[in-house]
């Protein structure tokens, strides 16, 4: 299934959770709504095309009044995007093919992000130190690169990458 249908009481973990780890677009219908009809194969074909770099959550608006009292939901169809636990974008009504797409395809990483993401996927010091070229500020980085300094006695130098960063319980840890 290209979808997850949400509901009030799945809400936080299909789109809140979710969307820490990927971009979720949260399309709001309701079986009478003419135009919800429209749009919703369109937005399901244009997500299922990202081969789950985006994922789609469709909320029956009937069916989960708290969900459309959270977005203050006025007319539908709505769609929203959700990234990182917060709505990035989003739009009311149905839309052509060519406009989702331009929606979707703005939720997508970009080449430098699928690069940082894949080398912080790969957990070596060497991918930890091409992720800090690009960015140094990295704190996903800072922190593994630091944690395997740790572990091979570099005490200092895993210091010194933490100082790079603002103190939080992650960094404790490892220092």
């Amino acid at each position: 299934m290209p979808y997850v249908d949400a509901t009030d009481a799945t809400f936080q973990t299909d789109v809140i959770d979710r969307s820490m780890t990927v971009p979720v677009v949260v399309d709001l219908w309701a079986p009478w709504c003419g135009p919800c009809r429209t749009l919703g194969p369109i937005i399901e074909k244009v997500v299922d095309a990202t081969n789950g770099q985006v994922v789609l959550v469709k909320v029956n608006t009937d069916e989960n009044p708290g969900i459309s009292q959270a977005f203050q939901v006025q007319s539908i169809p709505a769609v929203y995007a959700i990234k990182d636990g917060a709505v990035v974008d989003g739009f009311m009504g149905a839309y052509p093919e060519h406009v989702v797409e331009e929606f979707i395809a703005s939720l997508l990483p970009s080449e430098a992000e699928a690069t940082v993401a894949s080398l912080l996927a790969e957990g070596t010091e060497g991918a930890y130190r091409k992720v800090l070229e690009l960015e140094p500020g990295n704190e996903d980085a800072i922190v593994g690169l630091a944690e395997l300094l740790v572990e091979r006695g570099e005490n200092d130098q895993a210091l010194q990458f933490l100082a790079r960063i603002p103190e939080s319980d992650r960094t404790r840890l490892v220092a």
